[in-house]
């Protein structure tokens, strides 16, 4: 046990044996802060994934990136590979995929449907308004391999991630020495760098050589140097962009010299490589860009690169703390922890681990100014990916960006705001020229030509309500952080358009006099017609239902903020008051579609109909207790029947749990991503690899610790027997507070509120409340019964 483990076990101990309620206000405050506030690293260093053998497959592989660059690490000892990617690096180019004047067929597909010939109105829909697919995917830029010479037995392997530092290293013995190799994306000087060295001078010496599956040439220009161009495409078709990678070797001492189309080194102290890379996707030469980066990076040392690096990254990182607990299990390696907790055992701090992975890899993959993260993130080894690796946003991408302002990372959340924004123009012409309406529109996917068309088959293609759903991310970034600037400028108006389309597009039921959109579907989910057919189009599914009352809901409220009162926001208030709403059905179970069907599929991967539950909040315990309860039957027919068997459903699986605060449901749901969710590198498998599973599972996590979505901060809503005590540092709730919360033995014992932009901050806890006026950069205590301290 180290000696800040000890500390905060005796300070736990303490308070536990002597009582904190009997305790003075300075000693509570005194006896809290060896935990709290304890300024040790240990807590930081022991945040690793660390294991005793290479990677044989990419998914044991580590990652690292700096937003836009980004290497899986495999530690081989005779080779390593660093399979790279560049966030631009895509096949394609826009098309227009529009079915223009299909909205001709609307009013005959709507009155089909309201008739219950869904079959013939979906064949209809299929003819003429789904565009063919076309494969255009993100692509892998290559791999950089080191051929080292180790004629000798390894011993001491060890190969680690440290999320703390965001480095990679691998460290062995051979021939008496130890040879340590360490490898970061610095988002700084924007390259990866790659640092070789040993104990013993004079014996580093390997080749080095950069190569890709498809479409490029690799010229060794210099001794020290390796480049490598071309364009992306998908089997010779859909050409892409243009790209380039330089690679240049720092040694120190030894020879540099070129055998073939390799670099290699013999015999030298130590060595530094840079690679750096570009693409012409945003205009420029991917050349000069490139070029440019590495003159700046190799005008700096090894260790300033390192340092500006380190520093970045902890800028981000080190805002969130979270300790479950720990036990034996913290001393095994990564992969053997998994293992075990998959054969039963408990290990809290391998939760705590996955956390701030998950946050680890949101601040690798989405930065300012980058690409958002996609359906792995930023890692990808293929040239024709799974799903084409690219945004899925019927819940894939949104999922990526759910810890983005809970987990105080709300500067990634960014590169999905410029998402947003770039499907407006192409959503725009698709609202005009496939529906007739205004306002701009988004289906299922996109990629990095942002398409907004409906394309491949119904059961996937026809949902109009991909940019309505992204639009709640702007919202909560607002909500999270306050800032009436970038609601007024940013957000607003990407939330008004989206808006616009929907009111254009909803129809009345001519059965109930109330508003339903349509055609459309429950994502990627099926129902059983009364003669027995299987259908996906409707009219009113649950989920366009609950994300168009979560969008005019947002929109109503954010015109509060901003003083707005026009016409606009007159006709949203009242198609509001005349949106269809959710419903029961006979079994107690929230309704999917229009009405009760038979499901083909009762345990869909996607449990779309609980939008309202998470991530909205039109059900909830409190206001809405018999649509929870609906909900929660909802979610254990799913269960009963094989749900939660994709990682990032399991992870959703997670989030719905802790909404209907069962702390206990939550846990086992945690336990299951980990179980049968989660690769050996704690990558979410779907299968195959996908990120958002880890993201929501990060999520999910915090949801747990901390909700903030009915207007006041819930501390501890369902916090599980397995982790008795801990504590959670750095979270975010809406309002813009920092809230540090410490439990023992399942009680309560301390918050911290960090109000940043001041205002009447809530506090609920079981069955306490409490109310405060805040003001800014000022701090709150409060004790385990909500008692200011």
């Amino acid at each position: 046990m180290t000696n800040r483990q000890i500390s905060s076990a005796v300070s736990i101990l303490t308070l536990v044996l002597f009582g904190y309620t009997a305790m003075s206000a300075d000693a509570k405050d005194n006896a809290l802060g060896a935990q709290i506030d304890s300024s040790d690293d240990t807590k930081w260093t022991e945040l690793k994934l660390w294991y005793e053998q290479p990677a044989q497959k990419w998914t044991e592989a580590l990652p690292v990136g700096n937003g836009r660059l980004g290497a899986m690490v495999f530690g081989g000892t005779d080779t390593e590979r660093l399979q790279l990617n560049e966030d631009t690096l895509w096949a394609g180019k826009p098309l227009h995929r529009d079915r223009v004047g299909a909205y001709k067929y609307l009013t005959e597909v709507r009155r089909l449907i309201f008739e219950g010939k869904y079959t013939q109105a979906q064949r209809i829909v299929q003819q003429e308004f789904m565009s063919p697919r076309l494969v255009r995917s993100y692509q892998t830029l290559g791999d950089l391999h080191l051929r080292f010479q180790t004629d000798q037995p390894i011993t001491n392997y060890r190969r680690e991630l440290n999320l703390d530092t965001a480095i990679a290293t691998v460290t062995y013995r051979c021939n008496g020495a130890t040879f340590t190799r360490e490898v970061f994306a610095s988002p700084v000087d924007q390259c990866i760098v790659v640092r070789i060295s040993c104990d013993k001078p004079g014996i580093i010496t390997f080749n080095a050589s950069l190569s890709r599956p498809a479409d490029s040439d690799v010229e060794v220009i210099a001794p020290d140097r390796i480049v490598m161009t071309g364009q992306a495409s998908h089997k010779g078709q859909h050409k892409g962009v243009k790209f380039e990678a330089q690679l240049r070797a720092i040694a120190e001492s030894g020879k540099l010299s070129v055998a073939g189309n390799n670099l290699q080194l013999q015999n030298a102290d130590a060595a530094t490589i840079l690679i750096v890379a570009a693409t012409d996707y945003k205009g420029g030469d991917p050349h000069t860009t490139c070029s440019q980066q590495m003159t700046s990076a190799v005008g700096k040392s090894y260790s300033e690169l390192r340092d500006a690096h380190i520093a970045e990254h902890r800028r981000l990182f080190r805002r969130v703390e979270l300790d479950l607990g720990r036990n034996e299990s913290v001393n095994l390696p990564t992969d053997k922890r998994l293992d075990a907790v998959k054969t039963g055992a408990k290990d809290p701090a391998l939760i705590a681990l996955y956390f701030q992975f998950g946050r680890y890899l949101l601040i690798s993959c989405s930065r300012p100014g980058c690409m958002p993260a996609n359906l792995q993130g930023l890692w990808n080894e293929h040239i024709d990916a799974p799903w084409n690796c690219d945004y899925h946003i019927n819940i894939n991408v949104q999922m990526n960006y759910w810890p983005a302002e809970v987990c105080n990372l709300a500067e990634c959340h960014e590169s999905f705001f410029d998402l947003i924004d770039n499907l407006r123009p192409r959503g725009r012409k698709t609202a005009k020229d496939v529906y007739g309406c205004s306002g701009f529109v988004a289906h299922h996917t996109t990629d990095a030509w942002w398409l907004t068309s409906p394309i491949g088959e119904v059961r996937w293609g026809m949902w109009p309500m991909g940019a309505a759903w992204c639009c709640r991310h702007l919202w909560e970034h607002y909500t999270f952080g306050g800032n009436r600037e970038f609601l007024q400028k940013r957000a607003y108006p990407v939330m008004k358009e989206s808006a616009e389309f929907l009111l254009d597009y909803l129809v009345e039921d001519p059965k109930t006099g109330e508003l339903v959109s349509g055609p459309s579907m429950s994502p990627e989910n099926r129902f059983r017609t009364s003669d027995g057919q299987v259908a996906s189009i409707t009219m009113g599914p649950a989920m366009d239902q609950q994300i168009i009352f979560d969008l005019f809901t947002n929109c109503i409220e954010a015109a509060k903020v901003l003083d707005i009162n026009d016409e606009f926001v007159a006709h949203v208030v009242n198609a509001h008051e005349r949106l269809a709403g959710p419903k029961i059905g006979s079994d107690g179970r929230l309704i999917e579609w229009n009405q009760e069907f038979e499901e083909p599929e009762p345990g869909h991967r996607h449990i779309s109909h609980l939008f309202a539950l998470h991530p909205g909040k039109q059900i909830t315990l409190n206001n809405t207790p018999k649509l929870a309860a609906a909900a929660r039957k909802s979610l254990e027919y799913c269960l009963a029947h094989g749900g939660g068997h994709t990682g990032w459903s399991r992870a959703w699986i997670i989030n719905f749990w802790a909404r209907l605060q069962d702390s206990e449901k939550a846990h086992e749901n945690t336990l299951a991503l980990l179980q049968r969710s989660t690769l050996p590198n704690l990558f979410d498998n779907h299968p195959p690899f996908q990120i958002d599973g880890n993201f929501g599972g990060t999520a999910g996590i915090a949801e747990m610790l901390l909700q903030s979505h009915t207007g006041q901060i819930q501390l501890l809503p369902a916090l599980p027997d397995a982790w008795p005590t801990g504590c959670a540092k750095g979270l975010r709730a809406r309002g813009n507070f920092e809230v540090d919360i410490t439990w023992v033995n399942g009680k309560l014992l301390r918050t911290d509120i960090h109000a940043k932009s001041g205002g009447t901050c809530r506090i609920q806890h079981e069955d306490r409340q409490v109310s405060f006026e805040t003001k800014p950069g000022k701090t709150y205590s409060l004790d385990g019964q909500l008692n200011r301290i």
